[in-house]
């Protein structure tokens, strides 16, 4: 699963990397510990005026579909199994159109003891810093106790799909579940909003997924992260084990 991130880029720094654009007024909020239901910035694709424009949006994590009676659906929708995501009521309608990126400096997860009394957090990154894009899927939820027209009528949110780990390596000692990463090529094929079967998409996503993930670097570090409270650089900062 993926329940912790890192996303600390200026918004200009994040539209650079993802060769994107965004709203001149958007605002992201620097994070060390971002966590489930907070606001996060996304990536996907548009057609307007016929023309394919990639863009950054700030969208709440755990997806809440348009069909939901209310938000709170999202609280446990943050994460989509990338094997049932397509049948299932919540995301399968996303999976066909709005498929976007969630980009991230590396997340958290926590390693089980050999007694399984306690865990371990780690930093899960890249080696150069450069960042990681994961597959998401993103919804618009009209609130109905919103007038038409208020600025906050609609809600954007969105939700990391996951697969299997890998069998063998650092990554199967961590977790059972990884978050699907994509390549650069591997991320316009799955933005692209004029493909709607999302089956080749995302079986081309997961035949890349352990070799990219093969490359990132792993760093225990220190409980802190384990509390939302807590945010800043230093709860990244590598420490011995």
């Amino acid at each position: 699963m993926c329940g912790r991130y890192v996303m600390a880029r200026a918004v200009g720094d994040l539209v650079a990397e993802l060769e994107a654009e965004a709203d001149a007024n958007l605002e992201l909020r620097a994070s060390w510990n971002v966590a489930p239901t907070t606001d996060v910035p996304i990536v996907l694709e548009r057609i307007i005026d016929g023309a394919v424009h990639r863009q950054v949006h700030v969208a709440k994590w755990g997806l809440v579909p348009g069909w939901a009676k209310d938000p709170a659906v999202g609280v446990r929708a943050f994460n989509a199994r990338s094997e049932t995501a397509a049948e299932k009521p919540t995301f399968r309608a996303a999976m066909k159109a709005r498929r976007c990126g969630v980009p991230v400096e590396g997340y958290f997860e926590w390693k089980k003891s050999p007694d399984g009394k306690t865990k371990q957090p780690y930093f899960v990154h890249s080696t150069d810093g450069s960042l990681i894009v994961f597959a998401g899927l993103y919804e618009w939820w009209k609130d109905p106790a919103k007038e038409d027209g208020a600025p906050d009528q609609w809600l954007l949110s969105c939700t990391i799909l996951t697969m299997a780990s890998p069998p063998d390596g650092e990554l199967a000692t961590l977790h059972d579940r990884l978050p699907v990463p994509l390549g650069k090529d591997g991320l316009v094929e799955w933005l692209d909003p004029g493909t709607k079967d999302a089956g080749p998409l995302l079986a081309a996503a997961l035949d890349e997924a352990w070799g990219l993930a093969a490359a990132w670097e792993l760093d225990a570090v220190g409980s802190a992260v384990g509390n939302v409270r807590n945010n800043g650089p230093e709860l990244i900062e590598a420490i011995e084990v």
